[in-house]
């Protein structure tokens, strides 16, 4: 009687249904406003909202309880497409006048998911070289991130080839937590073009784009998924060092005056948001389904 009874007690309520699909739509929207944002990375997103994992694990092994999965993972889809293509003029707008403010709600964003975070880094133990592991992984990640702004960028001209090379790098910053395709596509001279065929929904950018992402990540997802089974406390403390040097690369300086405490406005309100929606997810977990 007292093992059923403590089996209720440690079962999660289901969370209300609407409200769980409201939650998996803004996790896919966030996911790809990182994906097009430069110095953000898509793949660091999803991993601090708990999506990553799981969506190697789905790719990985696609047959496997494949309705539920496409049932879960269709809000996520959907607000991904949301966040690339109609808050990419929002975006693109914000980062042009308000870069630092914008920047610090981020950074509020993948702050407030840390604890979450490292906490499941833990799950199967740890050790003390993961410790060193992951400052070496933040440092290496930080300083990495800093000399690609020193790269002076090329200019190619767009064609179906390079869009398809684009979708691929997307693809790769999915499925590589901490790496921001962006960086690159700025790099390239294709940032720029590929913003304003979004934007505009030119089906001469998108499709090949979207064939890279898909390629990409289908190529890439099995190969993760057998790592994260094989070294499931490595993989988290090289992904949270990425996490932690990536975002520490991305604090913007020069902040001063009033703009200071906007910023600090923007990462108590990110920090919070996303602290609410991983305490969600710990109340009605989702492990059943990718078990």
């Amino acid at each position: 009687m007292s093992e059923n009874k403590n089996q209720m007690t440690n079962t999660a309520a289901p969370m209300n249904p609407v409200v769980d699909w409201i939650v998996r739509l803004v996790k896919g929207a966030l996911v790809g406003i990182g994906a097009i944002v430069p110095g953000l990375s898509g793949g660091v997103l999803a991993v601090v909202f708990g999506i990553y994992e799981p969506m190697l694990r789905f790719l990985a092994n696609i047959r496997v309880k494949f309705l539920e999965n496409v049932r879960y993972f269709l809000p996520v889809g959907i607000g991904g497409v949301v966040g690339v293509v109609a808050f990419s003029a929002v975006v693109d707008y914000a980062f042009t006048y308000y870069p630092a403010q914008f920047t610090w709600l981020f950074i509020g964003f993948i702050s407030g998911t840390f604890p979450s975070l490292f906490k499941t880094s833990g799950k199967q133990g740890r050790k003390s070289w993961h410790w060193f592991l992951l400052a070496a992984i933040a440092v290496g990640t930080f300083y990495y991130m800093h000399w690609m702004e020193t790269i002076q960028n090329v200019t190619l001209a767009p064609n179906v080839w390079l869009w398809l090379l684009s979708g691929l790098l997307m693809g790769l910053g999915l499925v590589v937590p901490g790496m921001s395709p962006s960086n690159f596509l700025i790099y390239l001279g294709l940032y720029q073009p590929m913003a304003a065929g979004i934007k505009s929904l030119d089906f001469g950018v998108l499709i090949p784009i979207i064939i890279g992402v898909v390629v990409c990540i289908v190529m890439l997802a099995k190969f993760f998924s057998w790592l994260f089974k094989k070294a499931y406390a490595f993989m988290y403390h090289l992904i949270l060092g990425i996490v932690i040097g990536s975002t520490a690369a991305i604090i913007p300086g020069g902040v001063s005056g009033w703009t200071i405490a906007v910023c600090a406005g923007m990462f108590a309100l990110g920090a919070a948001a996303s602290f609410a929606l991983a305490k969600l997810d710990e109340k009605h977990p989702h492990e059943s389904l990718f078990e």
